[in-house]
């Protein structure tokens, strides 16, 4: 690929990936009848492309690299929400009633605690966090994130912390004056036990 069209390729692929996540948000939310099986199958051939070819730029691999891992992070998410639904159970993307009178103030508290080494590695894990903060938030009536966007910044938090020496990051999901919060704390010279 010459450099020009390289980027014009990174354009088309970032695109097509937005269009595709909102094509499926769109899929969960009801206003699609099926799942968007033409615009996955465009992307994912165009990441099988720049996978096969040489990318002599380091920016250009990097941007194809993250690219590529946000689909397959996407991908993971979108087949557990396809097989939860055809299971019949509530998955990542299920929407909880809409409450018939106006909750409780939920009590404070400690809802989950996790460490991270490295995010991209412990994907089960970002899922988990994901899930019980995504759980909180719709206990006290706050809006739920976009899976990518915590990813993100669950990622960020690791990277910052981890240019400081520590190792593994503590995250922490609390309830405190009916507002649901996310900690990261490094875990610096603090030795981990198993409880």
């Amino acid at each position: 690929m010459a450099e020009i069209d390289v980027e014009h390729e990174l354009l088309r692929l970032e695109a097509e990936l937005r269009k595709l996540e909102a094509e499926y948000n769109m899929f969960f939310a009801g206003a699609l009848p099926r799942p968007p099986w033409e615009t996955r199958s465009r992307v994912d051939a165009l990441i099988k492309r720049f996978d096969r070819s040489y990318i002599q730029s380091y920016m250009d691999r990097f941007r194809f690299n993250t690219l590529q891992a946000r689909f397959a992070t996407f991908t993971d998410l979108w087949d557990r929400g396809l097989r939860a639904r055809e299971e019949g159970r509530p998955g990542p993307f299920a929407r909880k009633p809409a409450p018939t009178k106006a909750p409780a103030a939920p009590s404070d508290r400690i809802v989950h605690v996790t460490t991270f080494a490295d995010p991209k590695k412990e994907l089960d894990k970002v899922h988990d966090l994901y899930d019980r903060l995504m759980d909180a938030r719709r206990e006290v009536g706050e809006d739920v994130v976009p899976f990518h966007k915590f990813v993100d910044l669950v990622t960020q938090q690791v990277n910052q912390l981890r240019k400081v020496g520590s190792p593994e990051v503590a995250f922490r999901v609390a309830v405190k004056d009916g507002k649901v919060s996310l900690t990261a704390r490094a875990l610096k010279g603090i030795k981990k036990t198993e409880g």
